[in-house]
């Protein structure tokens, strides 16, 4: 695994290729979810085709055999690649955390986000397990989001720049996406969204309104995702409620997801259910930080390689079912 990198470095490397820093606001993000690029039918049909040629009964993989399809379908290729997975985490401060939500003080997210730089974090570990890519990205440490009691988290314009910032994190080359979050209090945010997102008329307001940064960033990263077909893989509660305010715009904004795991708080699993996503893990994890999401990669590697690996009757000399 690569050492992990923070959004400075993602800067300067946007400055030493000459790119320039994206512009966007709500509207444009509108737009594109209005035009969502479908699932790809030929990789989908070539996925089925050799599966029902490989040397186990029909089904004997269970879900390995979806996870498989499912891959081929969003890396609109066959057979599907494992090859170059990125963990991304959005770090972001709360102004609800002053009102004491959380165990921690709002200091411990700039903290962790050195943990992670460091090596020393859970999720650094299941990268390195998992031969992923992780990339940190800092977004405003030092001055936190509106506290969503007194009044909107941010501004439409902020939401809209920290959703292209999100977007940023997708680039050529990855061809798996699992994304995560770090920040003191956004679990109280989460619950928030989660709450009134799909009762909204524009689920983009209740983000500005009630989300954060890390929360727009996550959503960016995951809509354009979608756009550069890369499959996704959901972590926890808050990436879920992230997600959820694409899944109010439009119920297929997240048909190129997974759900990493179901963590062990109760909100998290109730949301699954909201938006329609089956948990490939349920181990009682409430980390956060993309744990959840970087340990199921495993899983989809283990589906690619099976099926792309396992040989068919025919390459076998095995008699198939009669």
């Amino acid at each position: 695994m690569a050492t992990p990198k923070t959004d400075r470095h993602a800067k300067q490397e946007r400055r030493e290729k000459g790119m320039p820093e994206p512009v966007a606001d709500l509207d444009e993000i509108r737009a594109l979810l209005a035009h969502l690029p479908g699932p790809d039918a030929a990789a989908a049909r070539a996925a089925e085709a050799r599966e029902a040629q490989l040397t186990k009964p029909a089904g004997a993989l269970g879900r390995l055999e979806e996870v498989a399809a499912w891959l081929a379908m969003w890396q609109a290729r066959h057979p599907p690649r494992l090859e170059h997975p990125r963990t991304v985490v959005f770090a972001a401060n709360h102004g609800v955390a002053a009102r004491g939500v959380s165990a921690y003080p709002a200091a411990v997210t700039a903290q962790m986000v050195q943990n992670f730089i460091a090596g020393g974090a859970a999720v650094n570990q299941l990268c390195r397990a998992a031969d992923a890519d992780l990339r940190v990205y800092e977004m405003n440490l030092d001055q936190p989001t509106g506290d969503i009691v007194e009044g909107p988290a941010m501004s439409a314009e902020e939401c809209a720049r920290a959703m292209a910032y999100g977007m940023m994190a997708v680039e050529p080359g990855i061809d798996a996406l699992a994304v995560g979050e770090m920040g003191i209090a956004n679990t109280t945010v989460a619950a928030a969204v989660a709450r009134h997102t799909g009762e909204a008329a524009d689920p983009l307001d209740i983000l500005h309104r009630l989300g954060g940064l890390e929360f727009a960033a996550m959503a960016g990263a995951i809509l354009a995702a979608r756009m550069g077909r890369v499959p996704v893989v959901l972590d926890g509660f808050c990436s879920a409620a992230a997600a959820a305010v694409l899944y109010a715009a439009d119920p297929r904004a997240l048909d190129h997801c997974v759900a990493g795991h179901v963590s062990a708080e109760p909100g998290h699993r109730r949301l699954l259910e909201k938006i329609g996503k089956r948990p490939l893990l349920d181990l009682g994890m409430r980390l956060g930080e993309a744990s959840g999401a970087t340990l199921a990669l495993s899983i989809l590697k283990a589906a690619a390689v099976c099926h792309g690996g396992m040989a068919t009757f025919g390459d076998a000399g095995v008699s198939g079912p009669a």
